[in-house]
């Protein structure tokens, strides 16, 4: 069990200061139809997923993109469907509507929206782990914050604002992104040992 911080709020500076760490396990990614949804099929028996979503970066006022990558997060691996290119899929859509299947993540109302404008799905199983994170009156809600504070690293964001809709990602965007999903899963845990979730 971790301790839970006595500290409720961890600055800029201070977060720099502390080690860099990222994923470092299985990455799988599909870009084909039939190969995402086999995969998917796969994480019908899961119970719990961390989930994150990349999309390419607009820059011009007006301009939008739909999702670019979504990423799922199981105890041993990470998922990673290009959803411009497999779509998604059948067995996707029944991983995001599986009430049974817990999928954690941060600020997930606008990714679960961007996901619907793909194909429309009735979102069930989504845990915002900011809501527990509020309980816990800590102050840092977002991903980078809540993972200083709960494990004591801090996580790159060198890929944030790359092209999340190239063909081919790099090593470097696909443990970025792996590193996300991963983390939603690994916070979700250290709130239920806690009873917050």
């Amino acid at each position: 069990m971790i301790d839970f911080p006595s500290k409720k709020h961890i600055t800029k500076a201070e977060i720099n200061e502390l080690p860099m760490k990222a994923y470092d396990g299985p990455i799988h990614l599909f870009n084909t139809a039939k190969e995402a949804d086999e995969a998917a099929g796969r994480l019908l028996t899961e119970t719990l997923l961390g989930f994150d979503t990349e999309t390419r970066p607009a820059f011009r006022k007006g301009e939008s993109y739909d999702p670019s990558l979504l990423q799922l997060a199981t105890e041993n691996d990470v998922y990673l469907f290009q959803i411009q290119q497999c779509g998604l899929t059948p067995n996707l859509i029944k991983v995001l509507s599986a009430p049974g299947i817990v999928k954690a993540g941060v600020a997930l109302e606008r990714d679960v929206s961007e996901l619907q404008a793909v194909a429309e799905f009735n979102p069930r199983g989504f845990v915002e782990l900011a809501t527990p994170a509020k309980s816990a009156e800590i102050k840092n809600l977002g991903l980078r914050g809540l993972t200083a504070i709960l494990f004591g690293f801090r996580i790159s964001k060198k890929e944030q604002v790359s092209n999340w809709a190239r063909p081919e990602l790099t090593k470097s965007q696909q443990i970025y992104a792996a590193t996300d999903a991963w983390l939603g899963r690994k916070i979700y845990l250290a709130f239920k040992e806690n009873s917050l979730v």
